[in-house]
């Protein structure tokens, strides 16, 4: 397996069409489905605070009602934007333009967080999870969700010589740039070292092939695909995984104070539209209601 990135490269959808040339019309109402089947099926009933980490455009943050607070993360400003567009500015959602590898809030801050369509992106995931493990609470829910290097039609490519990559063997494959597969034992290794105790997997979008989807009713697509994910066959193109935060941290999730400095740690205050850490004197900015912690910027005096 190869060394992780000290600097872990980052896949940014900065000023991308991603919503319209991904997703809206574009014939993925049958994964849109399915995806927000299982999240149902693993997000807990409620809670305090949540944070949706790769939010985008915000596709699924209408699945977190029964939360107090949400605060949508994703590294392309542009994308928030709409989904600010889209949600609105109501206090109960926070959008933050950050790096999830230096994600910046407070130690044990939520009871809940969700990556879902994010972590085939991440090159490191040792150090994904183990920030996300530093802002969450004891006892509180990662709903993972990750690209199966394991599944159906990588097993056939593999048995009849269409692909070079091993789909058993457990290192991940970085089949386009930035694009990585992973297998379930890798990450369910991945979970237990950076704290996380997994507690259920679900199998997603069996049927992601454009054939079946041309010929068979989306209804019907998705009521099989629904029975399916209970039946715990690792065998899909995408699996979800729901984990318990264990360990000693600090539980902060009712705690008014949300950022610290992604840097250093330390607490972060407002003045008017300009963020500024305490402790090492970094700035950033406030960009119409966008918390951006993308770099910091130079303020005069």
């Amino acid at each position: 397996m190869s060394k992780p990135e000290s600097q872990p490269r980052i896949c940014d959808y900065e000023g991308s069409n991603y919503r319209t040339e991904f997703w809206e019309g574009r014939g993925r109402d049958y994964e849109d489905r399915v995806e927000r089947i299982a999240l149902r099926k693993l997000l807990p009933q409620s809670g305090r605070r949540l944070l949706e980490v790769g939010a985008g455009f915000g596709r699924l943050t209408n699945e977190y009602n029964n939360y107090g607070q949400v605060i949508l993360l994703d590294y392309s400003l542009s994308q928030l934007q709409f989904a600010q567009e889209h949600l609105g500015r109501s206090p109960r959602y926070i959008y933050v333009a950050a790096d999830a590898y230096k994600l910046p809030f407070q130690p044990g801050i939520f009871d809940c967080v969700t990556v879902v369509r994010v972590l085939h992106h991440m090159s490191n995931v040792t150090k994904a999870l183990s920030q996300i493990r530093r802002v969450m609470s004891p006892g509180g829910t990662l709903l993972l969700e990750h690209a199966n290097k394991r599944n159906l039609k990588a097993i056939w490519r593999y048995a009849f010589h269409h692909q070079d990559w091993n789909p058993h063997d457990h290192t991940p494959v970085e089949f386009i740039e930035l694009n990585f597969d992973f297998h379930p034992e890798h990450i369910k290794q991945e979970l237990s070292r950076a704290g996380f105790d997994l507690k259920s997997r679900v199998p997603v979008s069996f049927f992601r092939l454009q054939t079946l989807k041309d010929r068979l009713p989306l209804e019907m697509l998705v009521a099989m695909d629904g029975l399916l994910q209970m039946t715990k066959l690792l065998y899909s193109p995408s699996i979800f995984t729901k984990s318990i935060a264990i360990g000693a941290s600090p539980d902060n999730s009712i705690h008014e104070t949300l950022f610290a400095c992604p840097e250093c740690g330390g607490d972060v205050v407002r003045s008017g539209d300009i963020l500024t850490c305490r402790r090492d004197g970094r700035r950033w900015a406030v960009r119409d209601g966008i918390y951006d912690f993308k770099a910091p910027i130079e303020v005069d005096d």
